[in-house]
């Protein structure tokens, strides 16, 4: 299948985009809490689909959650800890970009923890997601795919463009020989904490672009269709003349250019 081109992708985003807004304004006038977890390879895609979901949403009802590696003190709690203080009150949106999966995934990979600690984290990770849904969270989780011939095309990209060299960190360059170990510890993943209660949503991001618009879609076919009516203010003309800005301001950068 060849790649989406912008322009088709860009018509199909928007009425997706205008259903977010829907969804979030029922978010709001229902008090229900919604978490999405983005999780996958490096250069799948998650930010780019994170902004693409959130783009239009209200920045204080929604918020991206991208904690770095845990502190000292952090350290030495319970792991689900500092993900749980981040987890939404009544009418909020939380999209994790990469979340408590941490710990089955770079963490375990990279042999930042034990086995036992992994072991671990797989056998409690179904009970803490059970506790949350159980509670009345929406959770969906999904996990972005991609081959590594397509992953290391992306790392080159990256080196390449100095607004996107900055998302290479030396975990990432040393994880490129990693691809397959990766592979058999998302699996174990799966097999530990996908159920009927927080089931993983895996989609195809060798083509970014149709990846957003599917799993976009998905989200949104797996909300209730509830219609909340949009309320917008009153705008009444504008009494009198508007009135100039007073105060010195900077000349377009145009205007340097000679």
């Amino acid at each position: 299948m060849k790649q989406l081109k912008r322009k088709e992708y860009e018509a199909l985003l928007e009425p997706m985009q205008v259903d977010l807004v829907a969804m979030a304004r029922w978010i709001a006038a229902t008090g229900r809490r919604l978490v999405v977890l983005f999780e996958g390879r490096d250069t799948a895609g998650k930010g780019g689909t994170i902004d693409a979901v959130r783009e239009y949403l209200n920045p204080r009802q929604c918020r991206v959650v991208a904690l770095p590696k845990p502190g000292e003190r952090e350290s030495t709690q319970w792991y689900f800890q500092r993900y749980a203080a981040q987890l939404p009150a009544a009418g909020e949106i939380v999209l994790f970009d990469r979340s408590w999966y941490n710990r089955a995934g770079v963490e375990k990979v990279m042999g930042f923890v034990s086995d036992a600690q992994v072991k671990a984290f797989l056998q409690q990770a179904p009970a803490f997601e059970k506790q949350l849904v159980d509670d009345g969270i929406l959770l969906f989780k999904y996990w972005l795919c991609c081959d590594q011939a397509r992953q290391e095309e992306r790392f080159a990209e990256r080196l390449r463009d100095p607004l996107k060299s900055w998302k290479l960190s030396p975990v990432d360059v040393e994880a490129r020989s990693q691809y397959a170990e990766y592979t058999r510890a998302r699996d174990a993943m799966l097999k530990a904490t996908h159920n009927d209660i927080a089931p993983w949503t895996l989609v195809d991001f060798n083509d970014q672009k149709r990846g957003r618009l599917t799993l976009i879609r998905n989200l949104l076919d797996r909300l209730p269709d509830t219609h909340v009516p949009e309320t917008t203010p009153a705008f009444p003309p504008l009494p009198g003349k508007p009135l100039k800005e007073r105060y010195r301001v900077l000349k377009p950068i145009a205007a340097f250019d000679a």
